[in-house]
């Protein structure tokens, strides 16, 4: 397998992590309930839409390398490591599920860094260093609320 090839499977794997995670995020949103309801609705929202923003600029960074980005669900779940909830209504566990999602996309992340260095490809690299920033702040708000 070609360097190339082994650089669009990592990123495309990327991508379709995040596709799931934010199917996952939406169904967080519509089904929370319990005590938490309005603080969770609100943070499930937020996450989402930061997600969905992501997807774009993954799915655009593949284009822009003249590579192809999964477009299909059937592809994202073959692909993805994080795989689809059953319905999620308590507050802790969607939390838990976060913080695990995100040391999946984080691990990749990482991973797709040190390919971008390799190929010294700046722009990925960049894009790599701000999600990386921001997932790691997340995890440390997620550690206090879930008490880890």
């Amino acid at each position: 397998m070609s360097r190339q090839n082994t650089y669009e499977l990592a990123l495309n794997q990327l991508l379709a992590n995040y596709q799931v995670h934010y199917q996952n995020l939406r169904s967080l949103h519509w089904n929370i309930k319990g005590e938490n309801f309005f603080e969770l609705h609100v943070k499930y929202e937020e996450w989402y839409n930061r997600t969905l923003e992501i997807i774009d600029e993954l799915a655009e960074r593949l284009l822009t390398l003249d590579l192809q980005p999964l477009s299909n669900f059937s592809s994202y779940l073959a692909t993805s490591e994080i795989k689809e909830n059953d319905i999620i209504t308590d507050g802790k566990t969607g939390m838990q599920y976060i913080f695990e999602a995100q040391q999946i996309l984080l691990k990749q992340e990482r991973l797709i860094m040190g390919l971008a260095d390799e190929k010294e490809d700046e722009g990925t690299n960049a894009l790599m260093s701000d999600l990386i920033r921001e997932k790691e702040k997340e995890n440390w708000m997620l550690r206090a609320w879930l008490n880890k």
